[in-house]
């Protein structure tokens, strides 16, 4: 494999124990030698990862706390420092979907839990860690959105809010760091992952088939970010569903959010029934 500047560096992974979190986990340290620093709150599915490396699971060390608590970063760092662990690279993975709803259905505490994982966690990790990651030669922050930052969808009203958050805090953050920094933005289209473990009742099959059709694989997924991540591309859209939403809101605006409203309705799938009663 051709060398790349994230070779050998030691990461700070959100979200390391399931899906895409996982699956760059596993490149980073098979392929690229790096050391990984796994966040997450499942210990059985992180030890199982750390198990998973054989002679090289002490490449992969773990930390069990909830990366939506300010608090949990600021210890975090002072972890970091005084076990001075000198990490190159954070990438912000960790995220929730919300079941597919109308606004006034969520209740408050669902709508600051979207927040808190999807968008301050990402805030907390950065202005706990950069002072740290940018004392390296290879300083970078990566941070994974989705699509929906680029065009909001009918029934994810607090997911994209979220992540165009994400998405805002992410492009400023990268004009002020432009020449300390690589700050890149990953806005993934659906990926084949558990993302929809939170829609409180079991996804049918139809939903599931429909789903899987427009979906990424999550290899595949996980490939085009670390390649767009070894070119240290700015912002990344990867997934046809993903290039679809961006261009369209682009060119046609609200159009967009309307024509796939009307997608997802006529659809007749049982994911979207609560959104168009």
């Amino acid at each position: 494999m051709n060398k790349c500047w994230y070779d050998n560096k030691t990461v700070i992974l959100t979200g390391a124990s399931s899906g895409i979190g996982k699956d760059i986990a596993e490149r980073l340290i098979k392929d690229h030698g790096c050391k990984v620093i796994g966040i997450a709150r499942n210990e059985e599915r992180l030890l199982a990862l750390k198990n998973s490396f054989g002679n090289k699971s002490d490449c992969f060390t773990y930390y069990i706390f909830d990366v939506s608590v300010k608090e949990n970063w600021e210890n975090f760092a002072e972890t970091v420092k005084e076990e001075n662990l000198k990490p190159d690279i954070l990438i912000n993975n960790a995220g929730i979907l919300p079941k597919f709803d109308r606004f006034l259905n969520y209740t408050v505490d669902e709508l600051d839990k979207a927040m808190h994982i999807n968008f301050y966690s990402c805030l907390y990790s950065m202005n706990a860690l950069m002072p740290v990651i940018l004392q390296s030669d290879s300083a970078a922050v990566i941070n994974i959105a989705s699509s929906a930052a680029l065009c909001s969808l009918a029934g994810t009203s607090v997911y994209s809010a979220s992540k165009a958050a994400l998405k805002s805090l992410t492009d400023a953050v990268r004009e002020e760091y432009r020449k300390e920094c690589y700050i890149g933005l990953v806005c993934p289209g659906f990926t084949k992952t558990n993302i929809f473990r939170n829609q409180g009742t079991p996804v049918g099959n139809k939903a599931q088939k429909a789903m899987d059709f427009i979906s990424t694989d999550c290899d595949r997924m996980c490939n085009l970010i670390l390649k767009g991540m070894k070119n240290k591309r700015a912002d990344m859209v990867f997934g046809a569903d993903a290039h679809l939403m961006s261009v369209g809101n682009k060119l046609f605006g609200t159009v967009c959010s309307h024509a796939s409203s009307a997608v997802m309705k006529a659809s007749g799938l049982d994911l979207f029934a609560k959104v168009f009663k």
